[in-house]
């Protein structure tokens, strides 16, 4: 099989409040492409309402990379959603069929690491979940905070309390709604691990202050909500060019325009997905000038390098930036 690819919803089940799974396959006995720890489904929803124009979400795969028969995803209601979690969690049933688009994988395990250290908030358990299951199949040292809202709330608790302490836990209404302490969590640092944390941006953070002495490129974040990584650094929505070298044209990008606004009414196509900096989709090259990284999808190395950008939400620090279009 490949993509784009129509699966079938074998199962879902609920997981925790507010959070179900969805096991989804193709035909009996057909394999699926094979992915790595960490990878996400790009899936075309059905709108809500006649006429609507289809939702396109990511979702973090959850299961085991060597189950080559099935993906499976997490997705907890989102009480501000935009329509993604709450079709799935009210429309999506076994027996029904879902369109996906891709698979990607911005959030890999590093296979030089000598240790991985886990730290996951809410929904952001699915990667880390998968991860967990390709370290317990090779035999590699890994660890995991868990922060939640309560038990109730956390998916997978059962299986993960199974694999004993080396699965650490913080319920917020437990400890009277303090957060976990991260800082303390990670404070002992052994030589050649790896950090992984996918949740939401107030814990993100947290890791990323207690981890801004350690080795560029062994921190690693998986951002699912608009909420601005730490090393964004925002100057305002100020106009800007753009020149385009390949066409020759120079366009201005107005204050509160997108880049990517700009090149569709100028009717220049850009393939997108998410228009949040999310997927990577519309991935640009940057020939020359000075990027603002917005998206939560380039790793800081990549960010420092300035070679592409994301023209759905970045902007520019140079007066100008040329792009490979």
């Amino acid at each position: 099989m490949s993509f784009p690819m129509a699966l079938r919803v074998v199962a879902s089940r609920a997981e925790a409040r507010d959070v179900m799974t969805f096991d989804l396959r193709g035909s009996p006995g057909t394999e699926l492409p094979p992915f790595e720890p960490g990878a996400h489904l790009e899936l075309e929803l059905p709108g809500e309402g006649e006429g609507a124009r289809p939702l396109v979400r990511h979702y973090s795969l959850c299961n085991a990379p060597a189950a080559r028969d099935r993906y499976v995803i997490a997705v907890a209601l989102d009480a501000a959603s935009r329509g993604g979690s709450r079709a799935l969690h009210a429309r999506l049933r076994a027996g029904d069929l879902v369109q996906v688009r891709s698979l990607a994988n911005h959030f890999p395990l590093a296979a030089d690491a000598s240790r991985h250290r886990f730290v996951a908030g809410g929904i952001g358990i699915t990667p880390i979940r998968s991860m967990i299951h390709r370290c317990e199949e090779m035999a590699l040292d890994w660890s995991l905070l868990y922060v939640t809202r309560s038990r109730v709330r956390t998916a997978f608790l059962d299986e993960l309390q199974a694999l004993g302490d080396r699965v650490s836990f913080h319920f917020a209404d437990e400890h009277a709604g303090r957060r976990a302490d991260v800082a303390q969590a990670l404070a002992v640092e052994e030589a050649g691990e790896h950090v992984y944390c996918c949740g939401p941006g107030a814990l993100m953070r947290s890791v990323a202050a207690a981890t801004g002495a350690r080795a560029p490129g062994s921190v690693h974040f998986e951002w699912f909500a608009l909420d601005a990584p730490p090393a964004a650094q925002a100057i305002g929505d100020r106009p800007f060019e753009i020149a385009l070298r390949r066409s020759g044209l120079r366009l201005r990008v107005e204050a509160g325009t997108s880049i990517l606004e700009t090149l569709e009414a100028h009717g220049l196509g850009v393939p997108f997905s998410c228009r949040e900096g999310l997927c990577r989709t519309c991935e640009t090259p940057l020939c020359a000038g000075e990027a603002e990284h917005r998206d939560l999808v380039l790793s800081d190395v990549e960010r420092g390098a300035q070679a592409s950008l994301m023209v759905c939400v970045s902007r520019a620090r140079s007066d100008v930036l040329e792009l490979d279009l």
